[in-house]
């Protein structure tokens, strides 16, 4: 028996072990098994393979059951999760039903879930902007958070690497705020967006509106070919998952590549309770999981783990990873784990009209808008709050009444539509300052169906976001004015946090082990076997959509820890 359980513990053990398949989690896969490492990805929902199991990828409107709307009892299932932008009848299959990891909010906050391969990769707006010295700065600027402790020229090569990759589509403008990046062609802006771009030179020379970035293969290149992608479509569909690979997934990209070395090894339906810390070698030796079929508790080894589980998954295993050592979390010596949170505030949009251009119209779709880059508090402080926001832009025109009615009447419709005047449409992504007092714990008392504990959020707006929307809807009324649009609607959505995907914080990076529970290379300060490189580790948000960073920061960690451990440091 002794000699099976030495066999049956060997056979549970790898080089590395990556928690989470979704953007960081698949770059890390991609690099370790690239660079030689047997590594095993634990992911706690199922198998989701890139085509095979697209289920509505090639579906047309009328074969959609309830053509596309959710239905009531959908609708239940998913109480939260239907809240999301993405959520519709042909993606709520990549969605987690709200009630397989019920949580407490302390204050109102929206968990979304895509507990399988692949993750929130399936379903994520594929917006990749680069950080520049600005943001990675702000913190030491203002005295909020702590410094980061990188700069953008030690991210700026790994940007490049996984942009190579992945296939980021944009236009070299130039800006310092928003540094170029390695970009297929570009996407057009309308005429009315180009008209707006013109206007607000115009009156403000420091705000540039620009073509979005984003994550689409307007032209591959060899790599994108030897990944199996094609070129995108254009179709707009991108929420059921992609069968031409035309945006970048974790299923389409990375998780594909890293199999093709012969080095990893996946295995769903794993939910990690646990990372093993042995207190003699003084670092972690494993992760314990949950198989979500059986309830079987099993442990898996390795000399290097990377946690990418999303930030409140890896918050929650942290702290629920608990050992003589370390009795409040793994890594937790300053008290800080699951605090200073952080997300992206989405309560910002205003609408408008323009009756100018009225000889041109949009043909067709884009899976990508124009981009305001943060031109608030840049060079210096210019207002009563701190930080900024950036803004999505979009102008289009369509029909009136077009698809009214019914067999008779549908179509007398479709024969007399009439031309709409352009619709204008901004949308804020405004950074959030993180506070010790914006916390996630565990809760003594619950647990979910696995037997883990429940976690407590405690993540809201303050004062500073309030004000900051205020000037959003204030300096884009100014804007658009000047442009000559008309029928200007501000709008606040009341929009939750938790909802736009993009919560951060709780396991900081930082200089000082005191402050910070992450070095510049993202290891944990007391356990250095321990990489943690999703949106958790994010010291401050910044204005930019964090995905692309996400992975330059995954990419460069890997890399690190494998120099690391053929030096015998790890």
């Amino acid at each position: 028996m002794a000699y099976f359980n030495i066999d049956s513990a060997k056979a549970r053990t790898y080089d590395a072990i990556v928690i989470g398949s979704g953007i960081s989690g698949g770059w890390a896969a991609k690099e370790l098994c690239e660079k030689g490492l047997k590594t095993l990805v634990l992911e706690r929902g199922r198998d989701v393979r890139h085509i095979t199991d697209y289920p509505t990828a090639l579906l047309q409107p009328w074969e959609l059951e309830h053509r596309g709307r959710v239905p009531l009892a959908l609708q239940q299932d998913y109480p939260i999760s239907s809240k999301n932008y993405a959520f519709r009848e042909d993606s709520a299959h990549f969605f987690t039903k709200d009630a397989e990891q019920e949580y407490i909010q302390d204050r109102p906050y929206d968990w979304i879930k895509a507990y399988q391969v692949g993750g929130r990769s399936l379903i994520w707006g594929r917006q990749t902007q680069r950080w520049s010295n600005f943001d990675f700065e702000g913190p030491a600027r203002d005295g909020y958070a702590v410094d980061w402790p990188i700069r953008y020229d030690d991210l700026a090569p790994w940007y490049s690497h996984v942009e190579k990759f992945a296939g980021i589509t944009g236009n070299k403008d130039g800006l310092p705020t928003l540094p170029d990046g390695e970009f297929l062609p570009p996407h057009e802006m309308s005429c009315v967006e180009k008209h707006f771009k013109q206007k607000v030179l115009q009156h403000y020379p420091d705000r540039h509106l620009i073509i979005g970035r984003a994550a689409h293969l307007t032209q591959p290149n060899p790599v994108h070919y030897q990944q199996g992608r094609a070129q995108c479509q254009h179709r707009t569909l991108c929420d059921r998952g992609c069968p031409y690979g035309g945006y970048y997934s974790s299923n389409s990209t990375t998780i594909p590549w890293a199999a093709k070395t012969g080095n990893l090894t996946l295995r769903p339906h794993s939910v990690v309770h646990s990372i093993i810390y042995d207190e003699k070698k003084e670092k972690a030796t494993g992760v314990r999981v949950v198989d979500a079929n059986t309830k079987e508790l099993v442990e898996f080894y390795a000399r290097i783990i990377f946690v990418n589980a999303s930030p409140l998954n890896t918050n929650l295993i942290l702290l629920n990873s608990t050992s003589g050592r370390f009795p409040v979390g793994l890594g937790n010596d300053n008290g800080l784990l699951g605090k200073f949170m952080a997300f992206h505030s989405y309560r910002g949009r205003i609408m408008a009209e323009y009756e100018g251009h009225l000889d041109s119209a949009t043909e067709g779709r884009r899976p990508n808008s124009s981009y305001l880059p943060r031109f608030r508090n840049v060079y210096r402080q210019e207002t009563d709050f701190l930080r900024g926001y950036a803004a999505s832009f979009s102008a289009t025109r369509g029909t009136v009444n077009s698809q009214q009615g019914l067999g008779a009447t549908l179509k007398e419709n479709l024969h007399s539509a009439r031309w709409a005047n352009w619709q204008i449409y901004a949308g804020m992504m405004g950074e959030t300052i993180p506070k010790e007092s914006s916390t996630v714990q565990l809760d003594t008392r619950l647990t979910d169906i696995y037997g883990i504990p429940q976690l407590r959020v405690s993540i809201g707006y303050d004062a500073n976001d309030e004000k900051m929307l205020k000037d959003f809807h204030a300096q884009f009324t100014e804007m658009y004015e000047q442009a000559g649009f008309t029928n200007i609607r501000p709008v606040d959505t009341k929009r939750t946090p938790g909802n736009e995907n993009h919560e951060m914080g709780g396991v900081r990076m930082g200089r000082d082990h005191r402050t910070s529970l992450l070095n510049q290379w993202n290891q944990l300060h007391s356990c250095r076997n321990v990489f943690v490189t999703d949106g958790s580790c994010m010291t401050s948000t910044s204005t930019q959509n964090p995905s692309l960073t996400y992975m330059a920061l995954t990419a460069r960690a890997a890399d690190y820890a494998v120099n690391q451990m053929k030096a015998k440091e790890l």
